[in-house]
């Protein structure tokens, strides 16, 4: 199967100045991977995957699937098969008819698409619906008959666009982890769509994740949680998302509601010297911690509780106002319009980034 590659590929719609849907983006995606875009609505996430598709125009740089420019060819003739989020199924037609439907209008012979389509039902699970019609089938069994459409075809590249969003929460949990074991089997190159990022996180070898058209981050789930390349990426990635302050940075550390939290001091240092003063520092949920009586700490006044078993989250307010989530290991006591001071778990992960532009302060 082909790497797909886009190359400075942008998408402008008319305006003044034209809207750039998608703008300038270089991404690769190797041979097999199973790579999820992934931002919140107007991101342009589906647009990208829709070019890719041949559905929207690449108004600017080039989009190849292996070694064939296909920036400018009608869908049919790239070898892609896509996946939309509602199921598109011939009502008329069984289940065996709709998954064979693209290679009859093909003119494949029957003995082939028989067999091809038997093959997919295998491997969805679906031999034994053959015969039904899609009105007799669940939300979870038609969307495995759409799968089963665009694996009939035997394509170079699968493109689905959020494909589980008409699920509910329990279908979807089972059927992304039924994608992504059958990905890996069919080793196919996949292009995966979603605005959830616990989905993206769960699914993809990567996540690229895409914010007004520009790609902000494209890396490995556990990379993109660790080390995000800028705070909008810090805010984005990860449930509940990472807590974000505004601070003063100083030489010994950053001043936080007149709490001063250290950092790593290679980075602080770096910054200090650069002439940076105004940052955002970043601290996950559970990078937090309830304060000894001893030490200086954060006032967290509590607005909620959530109990959710093997975890409890507390949200809350700083002095300032400042929302502020935390998760402390073993769970706390303090309930809901009580105060509870907090500290970090340590200097390692706190995260720096600049103010102004958002990027992330390191060295």
């Amino acid at each position: 199967m082909p790497e797909v590659t886009y190359s400075g590929a942008s998408r402008l719609y008319p305006g003044s100045p034209p809207v750039r849907a998608v703008d300038a983006l270089d991404l690769s995606i190797p041979d097999g991977e199973l790579l999820v875009l992934v931002g919140p609505s107007g991101s342009g996430k589906s647009t990208a995957l829709r070019m890719l598709a041949g559905l929207e125009d690449v108004d600017e740089g080039t989009i190849h699937i292996g070694d064939r420019d296909v920036t400018h060819l009608p869908p049919k003739d790239r070898a892609i098969a896509m996946v939309f989020q509602n199921y598109a199924l011939y009502p008329h037609m069984s289940v065996a008819e709709n998954m064979g439907f693209a290679l009859t209008v093909a003119r494949r012979p029957k003995e082939e698409i028989a067999r091809r389509v038997a093959r997919a039902a295998e491997l969805l699970d679906l031999t034994r619906y053959l015969e039904r019609k899609p009105k007799a089938l669940s939300g979870g069994q038609r969307q495995r008959v759409a799968m089963g459409r665009a694996i009939v075809r035997e394509p170079s590249v699968f493109l689905m666009d959020e494909p589980l969003s008409n699920l509910d929460a329990k279908l979807r949990v089972e059927t992304r982890a039924n994608i992504t074991e059958l990905q890996r089997r069919l080793a196919t190159t996949t292009v995966y769509v979603t605005h959830d990022q616990v989905e993206a996180m769960t699914m993809g070898s990567r996540v690229a994740v895409l914010r007004d058209g520009r790609l902000q981050q494209c890396a490995p789930p556990r990379e993109l949680y660790d080390r995000p390349t800028n705070s909008f990426v810090a805010g984005f990635i990860g449930s509940p998302a990472m807590n974000l302050w505004p601070g003063k940075l100083g030489p010994e550390g950053i001043v936080v509601g007149g709490f001063t939290l250290l950092a790593d001091r290679k980075t602080v240092s770096a910054a200090w010297a650069g002439g940076t003063t105004d940052v955002l520092v970043g601290l996950r949920a559970e990078h937090l911690r309830p304060a000894r009586p001893d030490e200086a700490a954060l006032d967290v006044h509590i607005d909620l509780r959530e109990e959710l078993g093997s975890d409890t989250f507390v949200y809350g307010r700083l002095d300032d106002g400042h929302r502020v989530v935390v998760r402390p290991a073993g769970g706390t006591d303090a309930q809901v319009g009580s105060t509870l001071r907090i500290a970090p778990t340590g200097p390692e992960h706190v995260h720096l980034f600049d103010a102004a532009h958002g990027g992330r302060l390191s060295v």
